[in-house]
């Protein structure tokens, strides 16, 4: 069984808190299996009787008389009644009909902590949490990381790279051997689960134009973007009159599928967000590889695309940094507004985070510094290249570190 230590560790520190945990993310991320196998298995390792855990998947078919919210609720009151404490798994509760009423009545009975998950685009809406009135604890799932991956994969660090960043982390590919199956397999979930799904919950009305506006965000992932120059894109290529607006709302609901995340532009001198352009990353880079063809596979892009997902399930809030400068080119003075991959910030932690493929040259590595030392506070400041090189610092503070390294390390990255 694949680790899951990061997800363990957040359902544990959840555990009797009086909300219900909502377990959210991607189809076919690990959900069920972190609730079902990994959480359940302490439950039991601390004791838990088995008639205290309380299972129910909800999308077997000798379920269904539990999709009925009065019988399942009935059927949960009487297993746990008389006892001092209960744990309730709903798996794929969508399938309730008026689940979120079911979840409203369950949170109320004191003897039970109740753990969710769920798998179509409606329970995966990033509104769900609002439909339990602010009963609900989620705790988000994401593909595997690296060091997930690796830590089930072994062997040489280099290879496990050059298949991870080709096929991404979904769980199932570990069941397929061959690089063919694991291809065909990314791109069945993407159009016959995850498009299809968005396009049945929203009703979509174009849907070969979301089909294409899904297609241009995975071939440009981590450029900056918006929903005009999207839109443009689409009257370009395809001769589409998509309007900006219905462009902008079909970009929402995939990123409420949790299909890309957002990455805004933060002015770190003016402290100020822009409302655009931004940034998108995708869930997982072997569906956005495997809708692409496996045409587009610079590793460039697709290492930044990792190490924001990394920063991402390490619980970082994640921004694009700005930094306004004023530089002299000539006789001419210029203001100029330099790059920061990456502003990680999580309480009162914060990294600023460079993504740098190769730094073979000075002038490279003059580049890759230029926006962090214009950056005056005292924050730790790091520059993540793709060659295997042991973690040095500078003499402006600045930490470079090889990739695998930085996906390998603890949780604070502290490496020196």
């Amino acid at each position: 069984m694949i680790s899951r230590d990061i997800y363990l560790e957040r359902l544990k520190d959840r555990m009797h808190n009086g909300s219900i945990k909502v377990i959210t993310g991607i189809r076919r991320c690990g959900k069920s299996v972190l609730l079902f196998d990994i959480f359940g298995g302490y439950l039991r390792e601390q004791g838990v009787p088995n008639d205290c855990i309380l299972c129910y998947k909800l999308d077997n078919i000798r379920s269904r008389k539990w999709r009925d919210a009065e019988v399942l609720y009935d059927d949960i009151v009487a297993k746990s009644e008389g006892k001092e404490r209960c744990y309730v798994f709903l798996d794929e509760v969508q399938e309730v009909e008026d689940f979120s009423e079911l979840m409203n009545s369950l949170s109320q009975l004191r003897n039970l902590d109740v753990y969710v998950t769920g798998s179509n685009s409606r329970f995966l809406s990033t509104d769900i949490l609002t439909e339990f009135r602010g009963r609900g604890d989620e705790v988000r799932v994401y593909p595997l990381t690296f060091a997930e991956f690796y830590g089930a994969k072994g062997g040489d660090r280099d290879k496990a790279w050059d298949e991870y960043h080709r096929f991404g982390g979904m769980p199932a590919l570990f069941e397929r051997q061959k690089a063919e199956q694991k291809a065909e397999y990314l791109k069945a979930l993407v159009s016959k689960v995850y498009l299809a799904d968005i396009v049945a919950r929203n009703r979509i009305q174009y849907p070969d134009e979301m089909d294409a506006i899904f297609d241009l965000v995975c071939s440009a992932v981590g450029s900056l973007t918006n929903p005009k120059r999207i839109a443009n894109a689409l009257a370009s290529v395809k001769g589409s009159n998509l309007s900006v607006n219905t462009v902008r709302r079909y970009l929402d609901q995939m990123c409420d599928a949790f299909l890309f995340e957002i990455a805004k532009r933060y002015d770190v001198k003016g402290r100020r967000y822009f409302d655009t352009p931004q940034k998108y990353y995708a869930a997982d880079v072997g569906l956005r590889n495997a809708r692409l063809n496996f045409r587009q596979i610079e590793e460039n892009h697709i290492m930044e695309n990792v190490i924001f997902n990394e920063l991402r399930v390490r619980g970082f809030s994640v921004d694009v940094g700005i930094v306004d400068v004023t530089e002299t080119e000539g006789d001419v003075r210029k203001a100029k507004k330099l790059e920061v991959d990456f502003i990680a910030t999580k309480g009162a932690e914060k990294f600023y985070i460079q993504s740098a493929y190769e730094m073979a040259t000075q002038d490279k590595l003059k580049q890759e510094k230029r926006s962090l030392v214009k950056i005056d506070d005292s924050f730790s400041k790091i520059i993540v290249v793709k060659d295997n090189i042991s973690a040095r610092i500078d003499d402006d503070g600045i930490v470079t570190v090889g990739l695998l390294d930085f996906l390998l390390k603890d949780l604070n990255f502290d490496f020196m």
